[in-house]
């Protein structure tokens, strides 16, 4: 399918792409006569694909003419009438890629007499299988390899997360067909001999996943000295697209804000980033106005194993997860979707954005030590050093447990649970068996960072001066 576009037009007539001149079929119409002479359009073609040009004339006394030139003004085609007709009908081989100026006039141009309605009709035939042709996606063409031939080359352009199958079959000869891909560079991409678990000589690259968007060679050869001809296909997958499919999640980065949309026929969208072990990240999903998309956003693993999930949290059916500290350098994902994904209703567009928070423990006093969840670390209390001090960042509604295990010693553990302030918000003395320390099942409050003082029991009915070594926990519950 070609799409057409409106470049110059005589007396500055306007005629946008949206115009009720252009049918659904394709076809522009227009009307030429004194006060307009002409009509300009422009159609970007790929070399050697073969362009059908119509022009029919479908009222008053007009005859047109057709003319196509090139971007250097070069002229490619100009035809008047054909079969003795006043419409013309006429087919062009394009020679170079480029964008190509499509002039509908009327015999005379400024000094003619006729006038009246016509339509404009492209139709792209096909593509020569001649050595350099460029190909579009869903192209065949026809080869022949031979001693005196023994590769035949073809173009084509993709783009970043396209994902491709590209065949050569033989119908003649002794021919053992062998594909090969390059990038613009002439770095090979990709090659192949036989296709895997096929019994045939025939090659295929399928789903070959395109990394960077320029343009690419497939250089159609042979094994050995076989000959012969071939049938070569270059096709799209139906999970071709940047962040259509696990196979090409779309890049993201901090700081940005992509805008898609959620299909019945597309129900998910996949992103990936790289992260540090501490990052503090935020993923907000929202819909973009006249939307209805009902958002589902979750970020997972490198394996696409997920971590965490959100429905509405943003508010207003957006989805929002919010200071997340990333537990491990490596890959992360984001899957962007709907609620109850394949099986559900809403669609629409939304924006993702993915935001990195300043790291909190940056601005923790000195020898104070930053945790994670999962995470345990050992201490001692002396008599010189009656207690430590840890910080975690914690979310509201996270449910958290504290735990203080003497080792060695006399130690009876005590363990206070502060805010940001340093306000004690929990404590616990001996919740743990044989005077260890426990704070069990604690739900944050509020977002923000969090002190823990490991310390020694200090009232006055007990030992104030007990004393040893510690291993201390901090876990999240889930419900």
């Amino acid at each position: 399918m070609f799409c057409f576009y409106v470049c110059v037009s005589a007396q500055s007539r306007e005629i946008s792409a949206s115009d009720d001149q252009i049918s659904r079929d394709g076809v522009i119409t227009g009307r030429l006569d004194a006060e307009n002479p002409r009509d300009v359009y422009y159609v970007d073609g790929l070399r050697g694909e073969v362009i059908g040009f119509q022009v029919l004339r479908i009222s008053g006394d007009l005859d047109p003419v057709l003319g196509v030139f090139d971007e250097a003004g070069q002229i490619a085609l100009y035809q008047d009438d054909s079969a003795g007709g006043f419409d013309v009908n006429h087919d062009l081989t394009i020679t170079k890629t480029g964008r190509y100026f499509v002039t509908v006039g009327r015999f005379g141009y400024d000094l003619g007499a006729t006038a009246g309605e016509y339509e404009l009709r492209m139709t792209r035939k096909g593509v020569l299988s001649e050595r350099g042709s460029t190909l579009r996606y869903g192209d065949s063409v026809i080869g022949t390899i031979s001693d005196a031939n023994s590769e035949v080359y073809y173009t084509f352009q993709a783009t970043q997360g396209d994902i491709l199958n590209i065949s050569m079959v033989r119908s003649s000869g002794t021919l053992d067909p062998v594909l090969q891909v390059v990038d613009g560079d002439r770095f090979e991409v990709a090659r192949n001999d036989d296709r895997i678990d096929a019994d045939t000589r025939n090659s295929g690259i399928d789903g070959l996943i395109i990394n960077r968007s320029g343009t690419y060679i497939i250089i159609a050869t042979r094994y050995g000295d076989s000959a012969g001809s071939f049938v070569l296909t270059i096709e799209e997958t139906a999970e071709s697209g940047a962040g259509s499919s696990r196979l090409a999640p779309l890049p993201i980065h901090y700081g940005d804000t992509l805008t898609s949309a959620i299909e019945h026929g597309q129900y998910e969208r996949f992103y990936t980033f790289d992260a540090d072990e501490g990052d503090l990240i935020s993923i907000e999903m929202a819909r973009v106005a006249g939307s209805d998309l009902d958002a589902f956003v979750i970020l997972a693993d490198s394996g696409f194993k997920a971590l965490i999930e959100d429905d509405d949290s943003g508010g207003n059916q957006d989805s929002r997860i919010a200071d997340f500290h990333i537990p491990a350098d490596g890959r992360y994902h984001i899957i962007a979707s709907r609620f109850e994904g394949r099986n559900g209703k809403t669609s629409g567009e939304y924006r993702l954005s993915l935001s990195i928070l300043d790291d909190p423990s940056v601005a923790l006093p000195s020898g104070v030590q930053s945790l994670n969840y999962g995470t345990s670390v050992n201490g001692k209390i002396s008599a010189d050093k009656e207690s430590d001090l840890y910080a975690f960042y914690g979310r509201q509604g996270e449910v958290v447990t504290i735990s203080m295990t003497r080792v060695d010693g006399n130690l009876d553990a005590y363990l206070q649970l502060l805010n940001s302030a340093q306000e004690v918000v929990t404590s616990n003395d001996d919740g743990g068996a044989d005077q260890n320390a426990l704070i069990s099942n604690f739900a944050i409050p509020a977002t923000g960072m969090y002190y823990i003082r490991a310390r020694r029991f200090f009232g006055t009915d007990g030992n104030p001066d007990t004393a040893g070594a510690y291993v201390l926990v901090l876990a999240e519950r889930h419900t």
